[in-house]
């Protein structure tokens, strides 16, 4: 099994910032793609960046100019750098990667999620 640990997040004012990390950890032979999605109250979960292992990255229109994703490989963590915060980011944030196991199994992986709130 694959376990990924968020954290960061918390009460933030417009225009403040905020960092989210999230470690993988487990039966790991190779992290693929990891990012960071969102779910707001009554909306869908949607991506908010993602990055591949060679370092390529994708960002919401929304959020572009404004949160910077990146990960260290060799420890299976990814960041996401949030500024010039606005209240519609608030949302829980959730980290997800894509593994191959050690047997070769590839696997979608979601974490807890984090709260993200930032106040007008």
């Amino acid at each position: 099994q694959v376990q990924l640990v968020e954290s960061g997040g918390g009460l933030v004012q417009a225009g403040g910032s905020l960092r989210l990390s999230c470690a993988a950890s487990g039966n790991i032979f190779r992290v693929y793609a990891m990012g960071w999605y969102r779910q707001a109250p009554g909306k869908q979960r949607e991506l908010v960046a993602s990055i591949t292992s060679d370092g390529n990255t994708n960002y919401a229109d929304s959020v572009k100019g404004r949160f910077t994703i990146s990960r260290d490989n060799a420890k299976n963590t990814v960041l996401l750098r949030m500024n010039s915060l606005k209240p519609e980011d608030t949302a829980v944030y959730y980290c997800n990667a894509l593994v191959l196991s050690r047997e070769l199994r590839s696997g979608n992986y979601w974490g807890q999620g984090t709260q993200v709130t930032v106040s007008s």
